[in-house]
């Protein structure tokens, strides 16, 4: 039987509107023993993720644990993108285990969860291997995750990969919400969002556009 192909997008990807962003525990305490990424990529990195929700309005839930306590505050990277924003502090290691996250998350109303944040092999497992025993489409942005050694970050993230979550990196993630250049609404957010955090890439759209006047789109 023949196989017909059409221009469209497979189901896999994501959209804008079909997910919710969880921030998990991106705190100065957490940050300080994480060694898989240095703080400054991992900032970055994070800030990338955030601006590129917050920009295509996709839904985010921002959480902390004990925040006031011991762990301290969110980075400010990603508490600007979203002003206002409540954070969901927690007592739980599992983010999933904390019933005002999982109010927010019943209260969105997304089959889809993307996971960013500290640590991977304990504030990461934890949600996505819960909510993929509930029935959720699990995403991990791998390289917006750190933990105190390159083997506590990759034996995690084959754990969730077994357990079916699917890695993507922050880049690959903004790009893909974008995913047309000729979706002229938000294409200079995109480029300019990649400019700011998108690293060599960045660098690459910021020279083509000034010097040839180059547009992808």
């Amino acid at each position: 039987m023949a196989i017909t192909a059409t221009p469209t997008p497979g189901k896999l990807l994501l959209n804008p509107h079909d997910h919710v962003l969880v921030m998990i525990d991106f705190q100065s305490q957490m940050a300080f023993a994480t060694k898989s990424i240095d703080a400054i990529t991992l900032r970055n990195n994070a800030a990338l993720v955030a601006r590129a929700a917050a920009g295509f309005g996709a839904s985010a839930i921002l959480t902390t644990v004990a925040e006031k306590s011991f762990s301290g505050p969110m980075f400010s990277e990603i508490t600007d993108a979203f002003p206002g924003q409540k954070l969901l502090d927690r007592t739980s290691m599992n983010t999933w285990e904390d019933a005002a996250v999982i109010d927010e998350v019943n209260r969105i109303g997304k089959g889809r969860i993307v996971l960013s944040g500290l640590w991977t092999s304990v504030c990461i497992v934890g949600p996505a291997l819960s909510a993929i025993d509930q029935g959720f489409e699990v995403y991990v942005i791998a390289d917006a995750c750190g933990d105190v050694s390159d083997e506590a970050h990759e034996r995690a993230m084959e754990r969730m990969i077994q357990a079916g979550a699917r890695p993507m990196t922050s880049l690959q993630y903004l790009l893909e919400l974008q995913r047309d250049w000729a979706r002229t609404e938000t294409y200079e957010m995109t480029t300019g969002i990649a400019k700011t955090y998108g690293g060599s890439y960045g660098l690459g759209v910021t020279y083509a556009k000034t010097m040839f006047g180059a547009h992808e789109g």
